[in-house]
């Protein structure tokens, strides 16, 4: 994984929002990637470059879902842990 953006928008009377994640992502990176989101039930909106004739092949992987922010952030983290090597955790450093 080469980098992350998640957005949460307002929640609802029920704790609720509506969650978007923009993970980049090495074309090696995306099959296991996109199988560990599934799995979880988010919803993957988009895959795609934004660059033409890169060396490695950046890919762009778009997730969202409706529920708790912080579900949303645990499934995100759970597909991050199929990735080899997983991004450093910056909490125990």
């Amino acid at each position: 994984m080469l980098g992350v953006n998640v957005t949460f928008e307002s929640l609802d009377t029920q704790g609720n929002a509506l969650n978007i994640a923009e993970v980049v992502l090495l074309e090696e990176e995306v099959p296991h990637f996109l199988f560990a989101v599934m799995q979880q039930g988010l919803i993957v909106s988009a895959l795609h470059n934004h660059w033409l004739y890169t060396n490695p092949n950046l890919m762009y992987t778009h997730v969202q879902s409706v529920e708790p922010p912080t579900t949303f952030a645990q499934k995100i983290s759970n597909a991050f842990g199929t990735l080899s090597p997983p991004p450093v955790d910056v909490a125990s450093h």
